[in-house]
């Protein structure tokens, strides 16, 4: 399924795209609330992350989109829906990440909302959900941008995330029910009618 938006192509995810995953994931700051800017190894992005994520878009269960720049036709990260394997819920995470060039023009934003818009009008999920941590400001405005409130809060160990703990000190989870995105989504049809009929 590709998705676009005003800016943006989001395609699902090839093989062909593990470079350019690899690259993304080789930039301490973009790594640096993920793994402390640690890089992914290339075999656990080609042999892990790339297959299961094309097998959960097989199988309806989300998936990575890539998204490509619609004027230049650059990659410039992803963006990725997934069902939790243990959950009983009817919920869906979602996940971004974008080259360090393309950070504080709304991409982020922009793609994210497109595959929310996936997760509850064609997954017909009840429920989104992100987690960033408590230092990650740029991805709290993201999920704020979004509509998402914050749904728990956890402290983290540095047994868990290594030396970047420092960077982290607590994770916040979001979410977004579906009810709340239906009413985002008249409010924005309500606004978009009045713009098209207000008197001149």
């Amino acid at each position: 399924m590709n998705v676009e938006t005003r800016r943006l192509r989001l395609r699902p995810v090839e093989t062909s795209d593990v470079d350019a995953l690899v690259l993304l994931d080789s930039d301490p700051e973009v790594m640096r609330f993920v793994s402390g800017g640690r890089p992914t190894p290339r075999a656990e992005i080609s042999d892990w992350v790339v297959p299961r994520a094309r097998a959960e878009l097989r199988t309806g269960r989300g998936g990575m989109w890539i998204a490509i720049d619609q004027r230049y036709q650059a990659f410039l990260g992803w963006v990725l829906l997934r069902a939790p394997r243990h959950s009983h819920r009817s919920e869906m995470e979602l996940s971004y990440r974008l080259r360090r060039d393309t950070w504080g023009r709304g991409l982020a934003t922009e793609a994210a909302r497109a595959v929310v818009g996936v997760a509850f009008d064609e997954l017909h999920t009840e429920r989104v959900f992100a987690s960033t941590t408590l230092r990650n400001s740029s991805s709290r405005r993201v999920m704020e941008k979004l509509a998402m409130r914050v749904s728990s809060v956890r402290a983290c160990s540095v047994d868990e995330i290594g030396p970047g703990a420092r960077e982290h000190s607590g994770e916040l989870e979001y979410e977004l029910l579906r009810h709340h995105w239906e009413a985002l989504v008249m409010q924005e049809d309500a606004r978009r009618y009045q713009a098209v009929n207000l008197p001149a």
